[in-house]
């Protein structure tokens, strides 16, 4: 049977959707089996549940529960310090750089601290785990995407068995080492929003920033066909046009979709074409050019079926005070304000239900992906 890998791009908050729909597979599966993705790649956000999973080949079922409780109960001040003084505190102090022209060192690294999320990660992720795993058999490799802002280039540090090889590409390579919790703050480090992390005495941020091939880890380290879990609501065609100047949570939203969205759809794009090619050279020749360095890869995306901006917004309310007056004041409460608050509301009643729409959308679609999976067909009626 193919190897299957499993791609986990970011998105916040909304990374929650990939805990359900992982939960919604694990259904399928007897008690104690085993993980079905022995290659793993994720990004950001969903390099947060690509380690957790990797960490915890032997039994998908238990995995993805523990991982659907971590994000069920989860609130703001697990992720980031949300306090009005530390907002306030830095917000003053890039006011004051301004004016005076820089501060150097002392300016703040970030607008947020999410030094609790680093505290929360390390007390649920035995990192030690991987190892174990790939030692015997259940995982072939896991690898967290960061970007290196000294290197201008998108690093995937990978984690892998021992047939597994480096690559260097057009501003991208791929990093053989030990995953630890660094690796996936770093790829969780959201320019401006998060800090950057010391990697190898490079400062790394969030790997969706210059990831231009999402779905290329997954590939070197062995997948044949890769299953999806994105976080962005398919886009629909946009006809109305608003003659109001867009707020900046506006824009912060539509960067935010396009750091996440973009770079994962275009990669799928040329895999499909990739993929057409092969088959109208295999129609053509009656076979695929020996020495041709190209291979047909199956692909399948899940992605939410409802809009996670529309959910967020009946949970504006849960967000701590002083993040409710940081987005009012970037225009949060006009168009696109809601946007931004579904990557950033890490609180527990709007991730519970993007965690049920995960399982709800894994159990609508129980028949392709069982069938992408090669799992027995399910009964109609």
């Amino acid at each position: 049977m193919s190897t299957t890998g499993l791609v986990l791009p970011g998105g916040g908050a909304r990374a929650a959707y990939q805990a359900g729909v992982l939960a919604g597979i694990a259904e399928w599966y007897g008690p104690e089996s085993p993980t079905p993705f022995p290659v793993i790649a994720g990004t950001s956000a969903g390099a947060m549940n690509a380690a957790y999973l990797a960490a915890n080949m032997a039994d998908f079922n238990r995995a993805a529960e523990y991982l659907v409780a971590l994000w069920s109960q989860l609130q703001v001040k697990q992720v980031y310090r949300p306090e009005y003084r530390k907002v306030f505190g830095v917000l003053l102090r890039w006011s004051w750089s301004l004016v005076s022209g820089g501060l150097g060192d002392a300016n703040p690294r970030s607008l947020l601290d999410n030094s609790p999320l680093r505290r929360l990660l390390a007390d649920n992720i035995n990192f030690e785990g991987i190892a174990e795993h790939i030692e015997s058999g259940h995982l072939n490799g896991v690898a967290v995407t960061v970007a290196g802002y000294a290197t201008e280039r998108s690093l995937s540090y990978f984690q892998a068995a021992s047939g597994v090889q480096s690559w260097w590409r057009q501003r991208r390579e791929g990093r053989p080492t030990q995953i630890t919790l660094d690796h996936v703050m770093a790829s969780l480090g959201l320019p401006i929003v998060f800090p950057a992390v010391n990697i190898n005495g490079e400062w790394c941020g969030d790997g969706s920033t210059r990831q231009f091939a999402p779905l290329s880890p997954a590939i070197h380290m062995g997948a044949e066909r890769v299953l999806v879990i994105d976080t962005q609501y398919p886009a629909p065609q946009r006809t109305h046009t608003d003659p109001r100047y867009p707020s900046l949570s506006r824009i912060m939203g539509y960067l935010f979709d396009t750091i996440f969205s973009d770079s994962l759809h275009a990669d799928m794009e040329r895999l499909e074409r990739i993929n057409r090619t092969l088959e109208a050279l295999r129609r053509q020749a009656g076979q695929v050019p020996v020495g041709l360095a190209l291979k047909e890869i199956d692909t399948l995306v899940i992605a939410p079926s409802q809009r996670p901006v529309e959910i967020a917004a009946r949970y504006a309310a849960n967000l701590p005070k002083a993040m409710r007056w940081l987005l009012r004041s970037m225009g949060g409460e006009v168009e696109g304000g809601n946007q931004l608050l579904s990557y950033m509301l890490f609180e527990g009643a709007y991730c519970r239900e993007m965690v049920a729409l995960g399982r709800l959308d894994a159990r609508n679609r129980r028949q392709e992906i069982t069938r992408f999976l090669g799992l027995a067909p399910v009964r109609e009626g």
